[in-house]
């Protein structure tokens, strides 16, 4: 019988040379359209946050894959959610934050109202690669005055180096790559 990574690695799907040629791509469209496997991820992903002791206030999504697993587990773990979105997306008072790229820069904004000041947040988006926008985010967090309690992934590309990139705090993955 088939493991339950099994079941989620087998379910995402690899495309070679997207978005330019020599990068793997890993899609989670097929997981998301699979019931089995999208159960599978959140299940696994609470079970994991909750052992590694993470107790958020909030979970903040990051736009824009982040948004399919951060209100589910926000439900499952009893806390909000919080959109962190791209420039000019939210429409009220923002909190910004600028980071680098591999070429330029980017921006990340969050409602000035979001969550009080000492807050803690769990920071979830569906996969890490060189930790620049999951830092980003925690950043921005630890900007307004709240804390980041822990990130959440549903990949890691462990090549990259983006768990180096973030705080100390648990990092959960399910599959690594």
């Amino acid at each position: 019988m088939e493991s339950k990574l099994e079941i989620l690695k087998a379910s995402v799907r690899t495309v070679p040379d997207f978005p330019k040629p020599g990068i793997q791509f890993r899609d989670i469209t097929t997981l998301l359209h699979n019931p089995d496997a999208l159960q599978i991820t959140f299940d696994l992903l609470v079970e994991r946050i909750q052992n590694s002791g993470i107790a958020p206030n909030y979970v903040i999504g990051i736009e824009s894959r982040g948004f399919m697993f951060a209100p589910t587990l926000a439900c499952a773990l009893g806390a909000g959610f919080v959109p962190v979105r791209k420039p000019g997306k939210l429409p009220a008072a923002v909190h910004t934050i600028e980071y680098d790229l591999e070429y330029g820069t980017d921006r990340l904004e969050v409602h000035q109202d979001a969550m009080p000041a000492g807050s803690k947040a769990l920071v979830v988006d569906d996969l890490i690669a060189t930790g620049g926008t999951a830092r980003a985010t925690a950043n921005l967090i630890d900007n307004i005055g709240c804390y980041v309690v822990g990130f959440a992934f549903v990949i890691e590309l462990r090549d990259l180096g983006g768990r180096s990139q973030l705080p100390d705090v648990p990092i959960v993955t399910l599959l690594e790559y």
